[in-house]
């Protein structure tokens, strides 16, 4: 069984116990999906009794997660859920989730806040909408990037490189052939429009309405998303949605440092 070659360690020093366990992790997120002890003992270069106790530990503190049936292993969202408690992460969130609130509270519509993380989207906040009935997504919900509306919309407002290294992640955690080309293309329509009303890609009857939180550089830092439920009998008001959400997107990307 070939070992996989290591990198030197800065200034000389060796933690081999971290390296196995970052390398489990590593290979965990690159992976579409599930693996094994053994597979993963095999595709990092080491027996199994060797990672065993690192799985185990992982595992214990939340890191990974084993599926009860098949006894595989997946990345759990614990490492997204530390970066989010970063002081930036956690200033994101409290600035945008009040103003959600009262976006809610004007528009009736539920909202969700969304950031780009290993080229899925991630739903980081959510607001519930006054109306009778609203439509949400849970928290840590993640699909694909460049098929999602609040991914599309990230990946629209970032630098040509930095565009093409989220396009790149996001087709490789998906099974979607969609040419690359035709995302450009539409996630250049996006930006030139500056946000995006467009049917759900889940749910039938759901136009979702959504705009960049930017920075003060121009780029987006998330997005947010107002799932709009077109009812039989009612005259959907997608415009008037979209012009207040985009005066809430604008007022938290003012209100960030």
């Amino acid at each position: 069984m070939a070992r996989r070659e290591r990198r030197p360690a800065a200034g000389g020093y060796s933690a081999p116990a971290l390296e196995k366990g970052l390398d489990i992790v590593e290979l965990l997120a690159a992976a579409s999906t599930p693996l094994s002890t053994r597979a993963i003992a095999e595709r990092i270069g080491r027996s199994k009794g060797e990672i065993f106790r690192m799985v185990f530990v992982l595992v214990q503190r939340g890191y990974l997660v084993r599926d009860a049936t098949s006894d595989e292993l997946t990345l759990s969202n614990r490492l997204f859920d530390l970066g989010m408690r970063t002081p930036r992460s956690r200033q994101l969130v409290e600035v945008a989730v009040p103003a959600m609130e009262r976006l809610s509270e004007r528009t009736g519509q539920s909202a969700h806040l969304v950031v780009v993380n290993r080229g899925e989207t991630v739903v980081v906040a959510t607001t519930t909408g006054t109306a009778d009935i609203s439509f949400t997504l849970r928290l840590g919900y993640r699909r694909p990037a460049h098929d999602a509306t609040s991914g599309r919309i990230v990946m629209a407002f970032q630098s040509a490189a930095r565009r093409a290294t989220m396009l790149q992640d996001s087709f490789a955690v998906s099974s979607d052939r969609t040419a690359k080309e035709e995302i450009a293309a539409a996630l250049d329509s996006i930006a030139a429009a500056g946000h995006l009303v467009a049917e759900s890609h889940d749910v039938v009857g759901v136009t979702d309405i959504g705009a960049p939180v930017l920075s003060r550089r121009g780029e987006a830092v998330a997005s947010i998303v107002v799932p709009y439920l077109n009812r039989h009998g009612a005259s959907p008001c997608h415009d008037l949605i979209l012009a207040a959400l985009i005066d809430t997107c604008r007022e938290i990307g003012n209100a960030l440092g």
